[in-house]
């Protein structure tokens, strides 16, 4: 099983411990990976919006080279799933704007057929891998840790781009993700909205209140952490959650994990070698708790 690995930004920027563990699950599974080379951002959702003849170029010039390589590509990112996904289909649908792009990309000897599929590692490990082959890898399950997921807005909608009516399942494999790996799902109202980093710079106040409540509704529930396949989200809801905390006079402290760190965890990876110490919220609590379960 091989795919042209998108990163994304995030997971070499604002959230570097995503890339590494990501590689070392992907390895320890046998998925093999080749890095697109020279990929570009995807726009993140604000760019299509500016101007979505230049973002949706930049997003058939990482297409492009993925046909080159004759792989499927794969992200991290639920965002990049979103924004890719759109692009996609706008281009898929409209062979002139295909065309339009295409003369864009000419300038550096690319085309793009209009053959790419994109697929976040949620999905391929749900809908390629399977759950039987994933639970064999399980050398630590997580059994007595509740884990709450957290989707966010580009990995559920819109639904006609994500192939949601092709593919039901992409609406709880994250619940499924978490059982296979033996921990408790606690599940929550909030898990498909916004976490509030779109309005983060224009409204601070709102983006924070979005992060108290997330987190302190699955706190309340008696989640030991949080698990999202998006590193924006993890970017608000865990480097926010102190001044959350703060705004919403409470004690949050919930720890929020990055979709291939549980993983990990379940396959008896350190916390060291998944980056858990680069999070702002302590996961310390959330370790002793899966030391003393798997005694």
């Amino acid at each position: 099983m091989k795919f042209a690995f998108y990163p994304g930004c995030v997971s070499q920027g604002g959230a570097p411990e995503l890339y590494p563990a990501a590689k070392l699950i992907c390895q320890r599974l046998g998925i093999e990976l080749e890095e697109i080379r020279a990929w570009t951002c995807c726009g993140a959702g604000v760019m299509q919006e500016k101007n979505t003849l230049f973002s949706d170029t930049l997003n058939a010039r990482t297409f492009a080279k993925a046909e080159q390589l004759r792989l499927p590509i794969m992200t991290i990112c639920s965002t990049c799933q979103g924004v890719m996904s759109q692009a996609n289909k706008r281009m898929q649908n409209d062979p002139e704007y295909l065309a339009q792009i295409n003369s864009h990309l000419a300038e550096e000897g690319l085309e793009y057929k209009g053959t790419a599929e994109v697929k976040h590692l949620l999905w391929i490990l749900i809908e390629n891998y399977g759950m039987d082959k994933l639970l064999e890898k399980v050398s630590r399950p997580l059994g007595g840790i509740r884990v709450a997921p957290f989707y966010g807005c580009y990995i559920v909608r819109p639904t006609e781009a994500l192939d949601i009516e092709e593919h039901p399942e992409r609406q709880t494999s994250l619940e499924t993700l978490i059982a296979t790996l033996g921990a408790t799902v606690v599940d929550f109202s909030g898990k498909t909205r916004c976490c509030g980093f779109p309005i983060l710079t224009i409204n601070e106040k709102n983006s924070v209140a979005m992060v108290a409540k997330h987190t302190s509704d699955v706190k309340d529930l008696g989640a030991d952490a949080m698990v999202t396949p998006c590193p924006l989200c993890h970017l608000n809801l865990d480097g926010y959650q102190p001044k959350a905390a703060a705004q919403a006079k409470r004690q949050i402290d919930l720890p929020i994990l990055h979709l291939p760190q549980l993983i990990g965890l379940a396959m008896g990876i350190s916390p060291a070698e998944l980056g858990l110490k680069k999070h702002i919220i302590s996961t310390a609590p959330l370790e002793v708790k899966l030391e003393a379960g798997s005694r």
